[in-house]
């Protein structure tokens, strides 16, 4: 019944698309001519945001009128419609593998988030404009859009959701079909909409990702805020042009169209002129994903409390400059991406770790508004209230650079246990090259065990993640067996391999529970059969035997339990089986190499 009534609202939304197309071609030419291509946010005078269909419907006539303008229809969501992605070239190209070596490319997400509309309604507009001439056209800059990518929650409408927020009337909900929030699904890709984003994303390799949304948190007078991928952590030239370049530029660019624009403000419950620090995109963020592959990434953030017509102005703005910027320093974008290709190869040691570096602070001049503390009326305690009547500029120390603390040597290659294909799934979905083993192979590796682990006590995105994850190393020989997965790390997408493979790193693909099977132990023993073996096993092993009576020395806990001693003894024995805590991915080192060919 349930599969009738989805087939049901599909046929609806390709019945609605057919119409749309029948109805525009009969428009006679007069008409063509004075058509103003009205979006629905402007036709509501501001205050209201395109439906899903209505966006969708917006783009048909844009690209039936305009050749600059391509819709193309790609791979599914949860909710059972497809994503599609708006391609604006003004030179009519629309052939991926070729534009990519000519021109730089832009690629916006919108509606990830489908209360935080703003960035739907914005590049409706930009796209209208562009193709009409009212902005000038781009020469060396490809624009690409997903319309909406949260389509589930666009079409789950509604006016409350969003409690802080300043509009629009009615608007989608954050949580997609299955209540995923989709920007936090980018490496685990739990979702049908990420992995049809890999497929745009590799298929569109975009120079430039911007991902439009609306902030919580603090009040202050800025409508626009930008989040752009941390620095330190894109690294290197790149890291450097984002940071000293690309950045002041977009601020510069905007403040001359008198659009004041501040680092995202991360703060809660608590006033940005007491500083506050550059908000770290790991993995399951889309910026955080997209750095991966030396894509210059930014979330554009405008001001929940700002008036709905004034935040998408702004947004509309800011991506305007983006394409600014983009199309003025193209030959520098491609070269910097070019060179980034190979820059691994330099590398000795990746970071899985990051901290804020206290050593270096920036100086940002905030305006903002003085808040009071005040006592709530509801619960009696202290309450925060801004006071948008007194305005101020003030100096606020803001903490945007970063240090890695923890890091592991670079393997030549991993390798996988067969039967893993959850893990060789996204490998494919992500083009990440690999092989597998034509025989049962015995090679010298370093072999992971897990040691420690915290896991949280609440679910979070349909998962209980590990994170103080901790590894013991051996180098040993291990027997591989024939449909073993090799997966060299010298390639394009390393950084994706070594984020998601080395377990310690924050969004690794352990720490999203993906091997959970292994931390549980299978076989056991029973105490009081294994009491008697346990005393010949310390008889024959004097070093266990001496350990075990210094552990009973030194730790009245252990020295007091005796099923923990009998646990100490089984662990350390022959009997203990060897798949509990091994981490089945083995890591081949470059100098093992060698040894391992003979």
């Amino acid at each position: 019944m349930r599969a009738s009534i989805q087939e049901h609202f599909i046929k609806r939304f390709y019945y609605i698309i057919l119409v749309s197309f029948l109805v525009l071609s009969c428009k006679s030419e007069e008409q063509n001519e004075g058509e103003t291509y009205q979006t629905h946010f402007e036709s509501s005078n501001g205050e209201e945001t395109a439906t899903y269909l209505q966006t969708i419907d917006f783009y048909i006539r844009l690209a039936r009128e305009f050749p600059e303008i391509n819709m193309q229809t790609m791979g599914k969501t949860d909710s059972g419609y497809p994503l599609h992605i708006i391609t604006y070239n003004p030179d009519g190209d629309f052939n991926f593998q070729k534009i990519g070596d000519k021109k730089t490319v832009i690629l916006i997400n919108n509606g990830i988030h489908p209360g935080e509309s703003d960035g739907i309604d914005a590049t409706m507009l930009l796209y209208r404009d562009l193709a009409t001439g009212q902005i000038e056209a781009p020469e060396n800059t490809v624009l690409v859009t997903i319309p909406i990518y949260n389509i589930g929650g666009a079409m789950n409408r509604n006016s409350t959701t969003r409690v802080n927020q300043n509009g629009p009337k009615s608007y989608g909900f954050r949580g997609n079909t299955l209540n995923y929030d989709l920007n936090r699904d980018f490496i685990k890709a739990d979702s049908k909409n990420a992995k049809t984003f890999y497929e745009i994303f590799h298929m569109v390799k975009p120079d430039i990702f911007i991902d439009n949304h609306v902030s919580n948190g603090a009040d202050y007078q800025y409508t626009l805020t930008h989040l752009f991928t941390q620095h330190n952590k894109l690294g290197g030239a790149l890291g450097t042009y984002l940071h000293e370049e690309m950045m002041p530029k977009l601020v510069e660019g905007l403040k001359k169209d008198n659009w004041e624009i501040t680092p995202y403000v991360n703060v809660f419950n608590a006033v940005p002129e007491n500083g506050f620090s550059q908000f770290m995109d790991s993995p399951r963020y889309s910026t955080g994903y997209t750095t991966l592959w030396n894509t210059f990434g930014m979330m554009v953030e405008t001001h929940m409390l700002k008036p709905y017509e004034q935040r998408v102005k702004g947004t509309y703005k800011l991506m305007e400059k983006m394409l600014s910027i983009a199309e003025s320093d193209y030959e520098k974008i491609k070269l910097l991406r070019a060179e980034a290709v190979h820059r691994h190869k330099e590398w000795k040691y990746y970071p899985t770790q990051w901290q804020v570096d206290t050593t270096r602070v920036s100086q940002l001049d905030f305006l903002g508004y003085e808040a009071d503390t005040l006592t709530s009326e509801i619960t009696g305690f202290d309450r925060l209230k801004y006071d948008r009547e007194r305005p101020f500029s003030k100096k606020v120390r803001y903490s945007n650079y970063f240090k890695a603390v923890d890091s592991v040597e670079i393997p030549s290659a991993y390798v996988l246990r067969k039967g893993w294909t959850r893990i060789t799934d996204l490998l494919d979905l992500n083009d990440i090259d690999y092989q597998t083993l034509q025989r049962d192979t015995s090679l010298t590796v370093e072999a992971y065990k897990i040691k420690n682990y915290d896991t949280s006590v609440v679910p979070y995105e349909g998962h209980y993640p590990h994170k103080n994850t901790e590894v013991n190393v051996t180098v040993k020989r291990v027997q591989f067996q024939q449909g073993d997965v090799i997966i060299p790390t010298d390639q394009l997408g390393f950084r994706y391999i070594l984020e998601a493979l080395e377990p310690s790193t924050v969004d690794s693909f352990f720490n999203w529970n993906f091997f959970d099977p292994i931390l549980q132990q299978k076989e056991g023993f029973s105490p009081y059969v294994f009491e008697d073996l346990a005393l010949e096993i310390l008889e024959e092993n004097a070093a266990l035997k001496d350990s075990f009576l210094l552990k009973k020395e030194n730790d009245p806990t252990f020295a007091s339990n005796w099923y923990s001693q009998l646990s100490y003894i089984y662990e350390n024995s022959e009997y203990y089986e060897k798949a509990h805590n091994q981490y089945p991915v083995y890591r081949l080192m470059k100098e093992s190499q060698e040894g391992n060919k003979n």
